[in-house]
């Protein structure tokens, strides 16, 4: 009989990986009802492509693309750069970014296992520079689509609260504590609690932040 260092050694082996995918594939075709009528939404207002590809390092700081709806426009300025965010954030992305539907696609990057559904949330490449070596044990797990950080606070706690839970939660990853985060995100969106809508106004970027504190 398994006890509970037994358990959850099994869990963090494979059985992590294993509930996603059953967890994935059960919410996309729960969602897909959701996830077709903002494809179709994003396609008719915003054209294509329909999701925003955007490279983030994953496990091991391996790069990947993560996957999201589309909810800025391509607007760029008289010199051909973008326009600042909040001129290019439509009514329609702000929609889907406030009820987070914006992030299910990210489902998919769980299916490929470029990410678990519970883990640090995958930042910036140009990031990395600046974490500690503390910080980088963020990396050694796959990032999530949620994690501890996300539902005590998201873009409004400060970076180091914030990454600081990220390594609280590698160290304390288990089966009860992804089921108790995943209930406190369904809450959390059905809420709309705690969505940044731009996160870049909220709050210097990390690489600015650190220097910063030099």
């Amino acid at each position: 009989m398994l006890t509970d260092k037994g358990r959850n050694k099994f869990y963090l082996s494979c059985g992590k990986r294993m509930f996603d995918l059953v967890v994935a594939i059960l919410g996309l075709i729960v969602v897909s009802p959701i996830v077709f009528i903002a494809a179709l939404l994003v396609r008719i207002k915003l054209g294509s492509p329909v999701l925003f590809r955007q490279m983030r390092p994953g496990l091991q700081e391996k790069p990947f693309a993560i996957l999201k709806f589309r909810t800025m426009t391509d607007a760029l300025d008289m010199n051909g750069k973008p326009l600042p965010d909040t001129q290019r954030l439509t009514r329609l992305g702000a929609f889907l970014r406030k009820t987070s539907i914006d992030e299910l696609p990210e489902l998919l990057n769980v299916l490929k296992g470029d990410m678990s559904l519970v883990g640090p949330r995958p930042l910036f490449v140009e990031y990395l520079p600046y974490y500690t070596d503390r910080e980088k044990l963020r990396h050694t797990v796959r990032p999530g689509i949620t994690g501890l950080s996300q539902v005590n606070g998201r873009n409004y706690l400060p970076w180091d609260e914030r990454l600081k839970m990220d390594v609280q939660y590698v160290e304390k990853m288990s089966f009860s504590l992804d089921i108790k985060i995943i209930f406190q995100t369904i809450f959390q969106v059905l809420k709309a609690k705690n969505v940044a809508i731009l996160p870049g106004l909220i709050g210097a970027p990390l690489s600015e932040y650190r220097q910063q504190k030099k």
